[in-house]
């Protein structure tokens, strides 16, 4: 193991991982104080608290239960996941946020508040760790990973034939959306977050994410096509100007759920989760409407993250099947927006964000620690999910470090 180098981790950095069958785990982890209950448990979340950082251990490992929600059915026999015998001693360079040296997983893991971490290659687990009394049962949330997916989903219902071209607008699939802004952008500007629709998504709980929210799995709302006018101001010519709207992919899900004809889990569970083999059901946030809402609200277990993390990784194969179209993959997976352009360091695909071209790859991200890091070239992949206290935590730097690590060590 390498030794924590100069800069201070998160207090409380918890206690030793237990072992069994490759998988570590222990019931603690950094911030205790701020995660956890005066007798070490993790406060039960409701719908009016599961946001706030005291309930989100449990609330982030069950979103599913406490607001309505929608299965994708796993096969009735699992894929087989590889496990390496024993860790790869992988060590990393620290970020500044949490200081600077030479750190190994087990320092990450005392520096963050990481609830799984997942390192597969090429089919085979090479780490797979949970904290705070997390286990490999627990369906994990995304928040915005199910953007991706939904973009994902889009390609596959192209290449159907169930929409005919990225080039319609919304409302060519979903006439409710007449007259609004939405629906006469094209589903290209949708899926690259360049719509010129206003929509301020900062997560101060005041802003257009919330009120999306409120309106679609808070349910004040019938939701589904009622949802988009409520956002109706156009401030850029579609195509003109990226930035990060939630609400745009709550629009493709809803021209998805019409362009096929079915809730879009049965959907995925068709044509990627039982291919894929998924170990367990995962499951879908729904507004009113019963549409799954897309923009967040995907829940799996850690490995079957994995599971899809590879179908990437693998140019849309698995198991001698194309799942995913090789050109639609290609296309979401290169940057259509510049980091330069979005700001971000990211540059930005169909729903799907880019690692600047020194690094190569692409990432799934979801506020508070959400991520799965995606390399072809290694068949490499590493997930993530956490309890990070903020949507804009800077802790996010340290996990991109750690990947880099993983980079290397592969």
């Amino acid at each position: 193991m390498l030794a924590s180098a100069c800069g201070a981790p998160w207090p409380g950095r918890g206690s030793p991982f237990v072992y069994r069958g490759g998988i570590g785990s222990r019931s603690d982890g950094p911030m205790m104080p701020q995660l956890s209950t005066l007798g070490g448990g993790f406060s039960t979340a409701n719908r009016g608290n599961w946001w706030q950082q005291a309930y989100s251990v449990d609330s982030f490992s069950r979103l599913d239960d406490i607001w309505p929600s929608i299965r994708s059915a796993a096969p009735a026999t699992p894929s087989p996941l590889r496990r390496r015998a024993g860790e790869p001693d992988i060590g990393f360079d620290g970020a500044p946020v949490h200081g600077l040296g030479r750190f190994s997983i087990d320092d990450y893991l005392s520096r963050n508040p990481t609830t799984g971490l997942l390192i597969i290659r090429d089919g085979e687990i090479l780490v797979e760790r949970y904290q705070y009394a997390r286990h490999d049962q627990h369906r994990l949330t995304s928040f915005s990973m199910a953007k991706t997916l939904v973009a994902m989903l889009i390609g596959l219902a192209l290449e159907e034939g169930h929409i005919g071209s990225i080039e319609q607008t919304a409302a060519s699939i979903v006439p409710e959306l007449l007259g609004c802004e939405y629906g006469a952008t094209p589903l290209r500007h949708l899926l690259t977050m360049s719509s010129g629709v206003a929509f301020r998504e900062t997560y101060d709980g005041r802003d257009d994410s919330a009120g999306l929210s409120r309106l679609t799995f808070g349910g004040q709302s019938a939701g589904g096509a009622a949802v988009p006018p409520f956002f109706n101001t156009r401030i850029a010519a579609p195509g003109r100007r990226w930035y990060y709207a939630s609400s745009e992919t709550f629009v493709l899900a809803l021209v998805l759920r019409r362009a096929i004809g079915r809730p879009i889990a049965e959907y995925f569970a068709e044509k990627l989760w039982q291919p894929l083999g998924a170990e367990a059901d995962a499951s879908w946030l729904t507004d009113r409407s019963g549409l799954e809402i897309g923009y967040m609200g995907f829940n799996a277990v850690l490995r079957d993250y994995g599971r899809l993390a590879m179908l990437l990784a693998s140019g849309g194969q698995h198991g001698g099947r194309q799942l995913l179209p090789q050109g639609w993959l290609a296309a979401m997976t290169r940057a259509h927006f510049s980091g330069a352009e979005t700001a971000r360091w990211f540059g930005y695909g169909y729903q799907t964000w880019i690692f600047p071209p020194a690094e190569g790859g692409f990432a799934l991200l979801g506020v508070r620690g959400q991520a799965i890091f995606v390399d072809p070239s290694r068949r490499l992949a590493m997930v993530h999910t956490a309890v990070r206290p903020d949507a804009r935590d800077p802790g996010g730097a340290d996990l991109a470090a750690l990947w880099r690590g993983v980079k290397r060590h592969v």
